[in-house]
């Protein structure tokens, strides 16, 4: 398992990651992502901020994780102060191939490397409440539940938003 920033080339990987995990996330009842998000652009635009990192597996996408800083305005409504540094996970989502096998869990301690990095001892990060298998993930990485919200550019869902410190 290699952990590294992704590149353009890995694109079309990426987006074929996705077009397995949506489907499987819709089935559930997870309606956090569809047809229209994430996207090319939105990777692209990760890529080029270098904040995208992937999961390589034997040369196949096995995960990926947008490690940044950018705060949505409405983790304010569980008391995060948003203008405080964090490392925010987003996206983060791993192949219907390579699920259980410790993906997910290698791109969330990637972003406590970030994190520490960087000097900033705040990581936060948001899911649907439908997605049960993250929701499990996060505490036993340490992370704490901080409580539930919405998302403007998701409207009609609701998220949980995890928050973990790392020194």
């Amino acid at each position: 398992m290699i952990i590294r920033l992704a590149n353009l080339a890995d694109v079309p990987a990426i987006m074929q990651l996705i077009a397995g995990v949506v489907p499987v996330m819709i089935a559930q009842g997870n309606f956090q992502w569809d047809n229209a998000y994430p996207n090319v652009a939105v990777f692209e635009n990760d890529i080029a901020l270098n904040q995208l990192w992937v999961v390589d597996i034997d040369g196949e996408i096995a995960g990926i994780a947008a490690i940044t800083t950018d705060q949505e305005a409405e983790y304010t409504q569980v008391g995060w102060d948003i203008n405080e540094p964090a490392i925010v996970i987003h996206r983060l989502a791993v192949s219907v191939n390579h699920q259980g096998r410790g993906v997910a869990a290698a791109l969330m301690q990637q972003a406590e490397l970030v994190a520490k990095s960087q000097g900033i001892q705040h990581l936060r990060i948001d899911t649907n409440t439908q997605n049960q298998a993250t929701q499990k993930l996060f505490p036993k990485l340490g992370y704490i539940f901080a409580g539930e919200i919405g998302l403007g550019f998701r409207p009609n869902l609701r998220f949980y938003c995890y928050s973990k410190q790392v020194f």
